[in-house]
């Protein structure tokens, strides 16, 4: 068994392919804007997103809640050599910091925090020091 990629399932899946390829320079290896499902190249291994209301329908799920209010279920980490220039460049490409360039001693390491069109954290860090 290997770990191949791990699938985000969106509500506004137009809105989220724009932020993985737009904001976080992603590169889309399937799909497109327009599709229901995408799979982006990370470097090591893939993203994908999926329309949620096409996994629930899969699953047998559609006539639970879409979403329960409650603290974050997931946070995708990116590698980066510089938060700060990676801080700056999503500011550029009109994406909202949740939580600004940190330093995280305990953690060994450099964060910065956003969320996706979803509401999604995704945390990007690097080694301190």
């Amino acid at each position: 068994m290997r770990y191949d990629y791990t699938r985000l399932l969106v509500a506004d899946f137009p809105a989220c392919f724009r932020f993985y390829r737009d904001a976080l320079g992603l590169v889309p290896i399937l799909g497109s804007e327009t599709d229901a499902y995408a799979e982006f190249d990370t470097g090591v291994t893939r993203i994908a997103i999926f329309d949620r209301a096409e996994m629930s329908a899969a699953v047998g799920t559609s006539a639970l809640p879409s979403q329960v209010e409650a603290q974050d279920a997931v946070c995708i980490v990116f590698g980066v050599d510089d938060v700060d220039a990676a801080g700056r460049r999503l500011e550029a490409a009109g994406v909202s910091i949740a939580v600004g360039a940190t330093d995280r001693a305990a953690w060994e390491v450099r964060t910065l925090h956003v969320r996706d069109p979803d509401g999604r954290l995704v945390e990007l860090n690097a080694p301190l020091g």
